[in-house]
């Protein structure tokens, strides 16, 4: 799992076959009984490979149209390319742990430790510098709402691909020091608190989008336009708590409560919360990107064009 070291292709090195996937009731180490959900590696393959599929496009689309090259797409690109990372090493990982285990590939621990060192840095950056999309993404609506009319003076084209840059720099000193530093506290630390203050921003904005929506559907003939607004909203918060929160959550109590019944039941299902992180990135190109007509447009060019050439 990533920012916890070198663990899922070196387990494999002990020569513990893959356990089968099953849902049941585990002891942990203080008596109580409570329920563990043991997720196939396939899942994780599978779901990589969608994500790397939808988000492929989304990047394809958005470069072959010029008249995407807005900073609103420009933010969506990032969040797809971040995402597209967090797939291709998740898919790449799950893939070499399978062939580990089958006896496909000669388990080395020489070459294995420094190969999963690298897939956890790439799957950490790019789950931070997606967190840091989605925060940008809320930053950019609540902008082009509330300051319309200085929408374009403010969100500028460079000012834009400064904060992408920022993003990947900042993601890519991240993941470095958390794959590093694995065995610190301080790391699952920072990356909870990272994901409070990018929780509490887009909660915030959001909350505040809520509002003016609410207001707007009120004092206007289309209110089934404003509670649309108002649920899209919702939606878009909503799926980001679901599908990182109890990530983090675990993340959290490995630290604070170790030894804890309670705990120790939660943090036995580290697998299942990695997977609803990584269904973030299968949904994310449904929300923010193939909602919009003119990308939808543009991508049925590039799989017009992909049928052509074949």
């Amino acid at each position: 799992m990533p920012v916890q070291g070198p663990q899922r292709l070196l387990g494999v090195l002990n020569s513990t076959p893959p356990a089968d996937p099953h849902l049941g009731l585990a002891t942990n180490r203080t008596g109580p009984r409570c329920l563990e959900v043991s997720v196939p590696e396939g899942l994780f393959l599978s779901l990589g490979l969608l994500s790397l599929v939808e988000n492929v496009l989304v990047v394809a689309a958005i470069a072959r149209n010029r008249s995407l090259r807005a900073p609103t797409y420009l933010l969506i690109c990032c969040l797809a390319a971040s995402d597209l990372l967090a797939s291709s090493g998740t898919a790449a990982q799950t893939a070499v742990t399978l062939l580990l285990g089958a006896r496909a590939l000669a388990a080395r621990a020489a070459l294995v430790r420094p190969l999963d060192a690298v897939m956890d840095a790439l799957v950490c950056g790019s789950m931070l510098s997606s967190l840091c999309s989605l925060g940008a993404i809320a930053v950019d609506r609540y902008i082009s709402i509330f300051y319309a009319l200085r929408y374009p003076s403010i969100v500028t084209l460079p000012r834009v691909w400064r904060v992408i840059a920022a993003i990947w720099a900042a993601s890519v000193l991240s993941s470095a020091l958390s794959v590093a530093y694995y065995d610190h506290v301080a790391v699952p630390l920072c990356l909870v608190s990272f994901f409070a203050a990018v929780l509490a921003l887009m909660a915030a904005l959001y909350a505040h989008m809520f509002v003016r929506a609410r207001q707007h559907a009120r004092g206007t003939a289309g209110q089934g336009s404003g509670l649309k607004g108002t649920a899209t909203l919702a939606l878009l918060l909503g799926i980001f708590f679901l599908c990182w929160g109890p990530f983090f959550l675990h993340l959290l109590l490995a630290v604070l409560c170790p030894q804890h019944p309670v705990c120790g039941c939660v943090c036995k299902n580290s697998s299942l919360f990695l997977v609803l992180s990584m269904c973030s990135a299968v949904v994310d190109p449904l929300i923010y990107a193939f909602r919009s007509q003119e990308l939808r447009k543009t991508l049925r060019e590039v799989l017009a064009c992909g049928r052509g050439g074949a």
